[in-house]
């Protein structure tokens, strides 16, 4: 099992290193007033990262939403009514 595993690694590992050596040419990024000039690769990198670490940021709010909500609900059905 684990050499499966290695082995999708390497297979990803090498779709990233073959996406990034055929894609060298430079892009421009503009957003208002500012533009960045860099490869597409890195570009596609770092886009990927942003939706990373803002689908990580969801999914914590939304775990911490529900905790919330959870922990409400237990405490008003634990509490004696009168």
């Amino acid at each position: 099992m684990r050499f499966l595993c290695f082995l999708f690694l390497v297979v990803f590992l090498a779709a990233v290193g073959g996406f990034a050596y055929f894609n060298q040419e430079s892009v421009t990024v503009r957003f208002g007033d500012y533009s960045v000039t860099s490869s597409l690769a890195v570009v596609a990198g770092v886009v990927y990262v942003l939706g990373m670490v803002s689908g990580w940021t969801m999914i914590r709010m939304v775990r911490r939403s529900a905790s919330s909500v959870i922990d409400s609900v237990d405490r008003g059905m634990t509490r004696p009514r009168s």
